[in-house]
């Protein structure tokens, strides 16, 4: 066993979450992503004097329906708090959040692991907002500064230290995402820094209950770069130990480039941020009645959605994981499974309907599921061609598909009319073609007189070539075995 296989990593994270309001936390400016940089301010959110913030009730409704979503516990009175330090992209000289009592407290998320289960735990979910974002790469001189993010309402999501690998944070990143997005919150895109988490990172030995001293790796904006960063992080940490050094509490910068992590700052304790509660602000006072009225707006969650799709629809669990992954097109598939079950259809082949054909459409077009031309009637009556044996699998994937997409209004019977690719069970038809393609092929009929009962396959291959696709396949190999046997 190596060093490295004697060590646990113990991690948590803290996932800051942009949401999609039209306004910023606590005034009125753009909330939106783009525009020309240091357009999307105010005098309240450059922080000039004598301005006074005031709350964004869709923050706090949003918060909510995460920590609803979560089964976290609402605090009914919560509060705000300045959260004091000084950097170049942080006009006041302080960030408005909450210390002492945040929205939400406790909660937990399960994650679908290959093999296992693991429930991750959460801490509490606070609002704050965002601050501006500093450009480096513009000027060899100069960093330039770009305040539209500041003021953004962001949700702090704090886990416990519950996470044991990369691959656990990436799952836990993306069921945020996937929930943040069915709840309507958040878009959750990454690249566009709706979604960042801090990873707190330290190992113990293997059976020890104690934590180990913790390095926090700030801002990691993609899945890829968590992995790697948890990967280089913890082999530090163990080189360390068994080195018989310290490992010296700290913030550290991830380097994609180089893949490592490097020293900003020692990490800095709650008293280095002098927190105070925000005078500025009132307590946030929550009824229980609006908390179950925000409560009945919230949507059927993935997890709920996964488990009827593998038990009503008999759908594998890779199958349903990829049809949930979007809200939209997990409420699309459903409607068309149904759709289908009405006419005698599967919901597996529906399932296969989506992931390999509607799916590639919607990359290859980058579209949105809402974009695809196609009802669920329509691709109902489709996958009956195929159930039915009047067209042939394949080439309704080939050639009656994309029609079908091109012309949505037309019934798919009459599509594969007009193209001819009807299968024909006709006795007459399916002899003619069938004795041109034994007498094609001698040599392989003595072969398979001889014993190769597997070149059946070869003439199946043959007589759907040469009809097109249009030989019946029950009627064909009844057929062909008949003429060799």
């Amino acid at each position: 066993m190596s060093k490295y296989e004697q060590y646990e990593p113990v991690i948590g994270l803290e996932i800051h979450l942009q949401l999609s309001t039209r306004s910023k936390a606590f005034c009125s400016d753009d909330a939106s992503f783009g525009g020309e940089p240091n357009t999307h301010v105010s005098a309240i959110s450059l922080g000039h004097p004598g301005t006074l913030p005031r709350l964004n009730k869709r923050q706090v409704e949003y918060a909510v329906r995460l920590g609803l979503a979560l089964g976290s516990r609402i605090n009914l009175r919560n509060a705000f708090d300045r959260k004091n330090y000084f950097y170049t992209d942080l006009p006041k000289g302080y960030q408005i959040t909450q210390d002492r009592l945040p929205v939400c407290v406790g909660g937990s998320m399960e994650l679908q692991m290959d093999g296992y289960r693991r429930t991750v735990r959460i801490h509490h979910i606070h609002m704050e907002e965002d601050a501006g974002k500093s450009i480096h790469d513009l000027s060899p001189r100069h960093s330039m500064i770009d305040l539209n993010r500041a003021g953004v309402p962001l949700l702090e999501i704090v886990s416990e230290p519950d996470l044991r690998s990369g691959e656990e944070v990436d799952a836990f990143m993306t069921a945020m995402r996937q929930l943040a997005r069915y709840l309507g919150i958040s878009d959750g895109n990454m690249q566009e820094g709706s979604m960042r988490c801090d990873v707190n990172v330290s190992v113990r030995k293997k059976g020890e209950t104690l934590l180990g001293e913790r390095c926090e790796i700030k801002n990691v904006n993609s899945m890829r770069f968590a992995r790697q960063a948890i990967e280089f992080e913890v082999k530090r940490q163990v080189d360390l130990l068994e080195n018989g050094q310290e490992i010296i509490r700290s913030t550290l910068n991830f380097n994609p480039t180089t893949g490592e992590t490097s020293p900003m700052r020692d990490k800095e304790s709650a008293h280095d941020y002098r927190y105070f509660p925000d005078p500025d602000l009132p307590p946030v006072v929550l009824t229980q009645q609006w908390v179950d009225e925000v409560a009945d707006t919230l949507p059927e969650l993935p997890q709920v959605l996964f488990k009827r799709f593998t038990n009503e629809f008999d759908l594998s669990e890779n199958d349903a994981r990829l049809l949930t992954n979007e809200r939209e097109t997990a409420v699309f598939f459903e409607t068309t499974a149904k759709v289908c079950a009405s006419h005698g259809v599967a919901g597996k082949a529906a399932a296969n309907l989506f992931i390999n054909k509607i799916s590639p459409w919607l990359t290859e077009n980058n579209s949105e599921i809402a974009d695809f031309p196609v009802s669920a009637e329509q691709l109902t009556a489709y996958l009956k061609l195929i159930e039915s044996g009047q067209v042939s699998a394949s080439i309704a994937n080939q050639r009656l598909f994309p029609e079908l997409v091109k012309s949505p209004d037309t019934p798919p019977l009459e599509l594969a009319q007009k193209l001819n690719l009807l299968q024909s069970a006709d006795s007459d038809f399916l002899e003619r073609i069938v004795d041109e393609v034994l007498a094609a092929n001698p040599d392989k009929v003595a072969e398979y007189r001889k014993g190769k009962k597997g070149l059946i396959g070869f003439f199946m291959g043959e007589v759907m070539k040469k009809s097109q696709g249009k030989a019946e396949p029950k009627a064909t190999n009844a057929l062909v075995a008949r003429k060799l046997g």
